[in-house]
């Protein structure tokens, strides 16, 4: 196992490990929630670059420390900030939930706790939520005079719908982890006698057994509907199948054995 501690504040890190296929990030700041300063949305947006430079990795799973995921940025230092800081800090959460969001490689987010404002948009850059009951999302921004950017708020009304997502900005209200899940933010929900990473570990080698074409590939045809986003992947269809995968594929479905899909994709 590699194991990569970035110290960004004194309290602070974000760690990754790599480990069997998996790049496991954790946001570590419990302290206080694991709120993200702008250092820590910068490293957190550099680790992001660094997963797929080793080919190994096919999963990424990305999680919060103790019993939160992240309550978002950290106001106490926004309250310090110039206005010209402030925007520079908005730049660098921006540039690191894109980052998750362009992996060309299936992602799942771990929601251990709450995952407010820029900590639920980080989520929401994940392809996959797993939550437990106390588990919690919104983005109370109204009372802070925070515009959020269409970025964001696409992220959030492509699952849930515009109206939903004024509700949650105009009430500031909180949606706890039943109402996350009837509305398609989280996509399991985890037994409270079951542990979240456990869970999320299960899903992931799941996820692993399939054809990393077809996943690349299903990843790619959703994100042609975002062209937005400006995938760095092409998002063309040159074709249905894999020259790899696909004879796998089917040779081990009529020898009745699991594939063994090599690569990518």
């Amino acid at each position: 196992m590699r194991v990569t501690i970035s110290q960004v504040e004194a309290d602070g890190k974000i760690i990754l490990q790599e480990s069997a296929g998996l790049a496991i990030v954790t946001i570590q700041r419990p302290r206080l929630k694991n709120a993200i300063t702008s250092g820590m949305w910068r490293e957190l947006a550099e680790i992001g670059r660094l997963i797929p430079e080793n080919p190994k990795t096919r999963v990424v799973i990305l999680r919060g420390s103790k019993d939160q995921f992240c309550s978002g940025s950290d106001l106490k230092e926004f309250s310090q900030m110039s206005i010209n800081e402030a925007h520079e800090a908005f730049r660098l959460m921006e540039q690191a939930i894109s980052t998750f969001e362009k992996l060309p490689l299936p992602t799942i987010a771990a929601i251990n706790g709450p995952a407010l404002g820029a900590g639920f948009v980080l989520s929401l850059a994940c392809d996959l939520r797993v939550g437990t009951s106390k588990a919690k999302m919104g983005i109370p921004v109204g009372r802070l005079g925070i515009t959020l950017n269409q970025m964001f708020v696409k992220r959030i009304a492509d699952l849930i719908g515009g109206s939903r997502t004024m509700d949650l900005v105009y009430t500031g209200r909180l949606l706890d982890a039943s109402e996350c899940c009837q509305l398609g933010l989280v996509n399991y929900m985890v037994p409270d006698d079951e542990d979240v990473d456990h869970f999320t570990l299960r899903l992931a080698k799941k996820v692993m057994e399939q054809s990393p074409a077809s996943l690349l590939a299903v990843k790619r045809s959703v994100a042609y509907n975002k062209p937005a986003l400006s995938f760095p992947w092409d998002t063309g269809t040159a074709s249905s199948i894999d020259a790899n995968d696909f004879p796998e594929g089917v040779r081990s479905f009529v020898e009745k054995r699991k594939p063994n899909f090599k690569g990518r994709g």
